[in-house]
């Protein structure tokens, strides 16, 4: 959606959540010396001020990273990836990636906002990097399978646009027959009206055994319809389950 701009909701709870799971599942596969393809579908600008107004404006990052920073250990691979951004800037998650990624790796990034993207390119250069300005659910269908085939995709719209929720189940089934080893997260709100939900059933449905993992927490302003964040995961590393109820646990701490 062309309107949407992440600014206003960097480092909030959702944030968090997304991200510090995105940063397990990348340390799990940089164990192995074997490069490996990154892709992003809804990449934002990379990088973010959370002194900016649009940030402030919304409280969204108090509530998130300022609480939450402190909760995570000094070896967890998210706290890696926020030593790793410049002061004063909160990394999204293309930003994690290129912190927690080697130079064997590949990144393709998808970001169709004009002005977002041209933030981007300027946030996020290397000789592995590729960005596209371009409708990233249409990339990622385009690139699978991609090379090398070890990998991770994150896919997280705004939904803002309201047939996503239609539309993602059957685009995950058609990436799939595609990428069939690949590891996909897909990020969703939890909304106090459940709309999420018919979306969430479908995928369980297709993909009984992916990895489906909620957190809770309060709405970050009177009439803030999110009260959670979910995330879908096919083809989930071994241990990730297990990681993610410790990061349960953490998110406790907001109510």
């Amino acid at each position: 959606m062309l309107s949407y701009q992440h600014i206003y909701h960097a480092g909030n709870a959702a944030d968090v959540h997304k991200h510090a799971a995105l940063a397990l599942v990348l340390d799990y596969l940089t164990r192995k010396d074997k490069p490996l393809s990154y892709l992003e579908t809804h990449a934002g600008r990379g990088l973010y001020d959370l002194s900016a107004p649009e940030a402030v404006k919304t409280g969204e990052a108090a509530q998130g990273i300022a609480r939450l920073h402190a909760s995570f250990a000094k070896d967890h691979p998210y706290t890696t990836a926020l030593a790793a951004t410049p002061d004063g800037l909160y990394p999204g998650s293309p930003a994690i990636a290129r912190a927690l990624l080697r130079p064997t790796d590949t990144l393709h990034l998808a970001e169709l906002h004009p002005q977002e993207y041209a933030a981007l390119r300027q946030n996020l250069r290397g000789p592995h990097i590729q960005t596209y300005n371009q409708d990233g659910l249409e990339l990622a269908q385009s690139l699978c399978p991609p090379t090398p085939r070890r990998g991770v995709m994150l896919v997280d719209p705004s939904y803002e646009i309201k047939a996503d929720y239609a539309q993602i189940p059957k685009w995950l089934s058609a990436l799939t027959r595609k990428w069939n080893v690949g590891i996909v997260m897909i990020w969703y709100p939890i909304l106090n009206s459940g709309a999420q939900a018919p979306m969430v059933r479908a995928l369980q449905s297709d993909h009984p055994e992916a990895l489906t993992h909620e957190v809770r927490f309060p709405p970050a302003r009177d009439g803030h319809r999110m009260v959670g964040s979910g995330l879908f995961v096919v083809n989930p590393p071994y241990g990730l389950a297990s990681d993610l109820r410790r990061l349960t646990a953490l998110f406790r701490a907001l109510g």
